[in-house]
């Protein structure tokens, strides 16, 4: 075998679409795209699910079923680390947080997660505790109550 003597295989490459140009191409004149109308215009585009004007399938549909996304629980939530700049036996609550600037909204309440060491014996005021949380407050003679 020599280097002069090798091709592809039949069918691996295709000869490049070139619209536009005279009868043999065969996408002259109009280039493939047909007569007038909006897919005929250059810059044409639509949203996935636009049928043309017509009510898209996704609105034909009738609405089913319950979401409960709505009344979902959400809670600021305030780390262990972050609880470091009170001083030893001091009472942390949310109003103090919020005093603080280290919560912003309160929304459904507030929740104490465990990332970060605390050094501080505390008594922590919270909606809910993450587990590591209040093992590590307690370790440390603190309290936990829950609001």
């Amino acid at each position: 075998m020599k280097l002069n003597s090798i091709h592809p295989t039949e069918g691996a490459t295709h000869r490049r679409k070139i619209v536009g140009r005279g009868p043999g191409s065969g996408l002259g004149k109009t280039s493939g795209r047909g007569e007038k109308g909006q897919k005929a215009r250059s810059g044409y585009s639509h949203k996935p699910g636009f049928e043309g004007g017509q009510l898209p399938l996704y609105r034909r549909l009738p609405k089913r079923g319950f979401s409960n996304a709505q009344f979902k629980i959400r809670y600021a939530v305030i780390n262990l680390n972050d609880l470091n700049r009170f001083e030893d036996n001091a009472v942390v609550s949310p109003e103090i947080l919020k005093e603080m600037g280290l919560i912003k909204k309160s929304l459904d309440g507030i929740k104490v997660l465990g990332y970060g060491k605390l050094e501080k014996k505390l008594t922590v005021k919270a909606n809910n505790f993450s587990r590591t949380a209040l093992e590590q407050i307690e370790k440390l003679g603190g309290k936990v109550e829950v609001i």
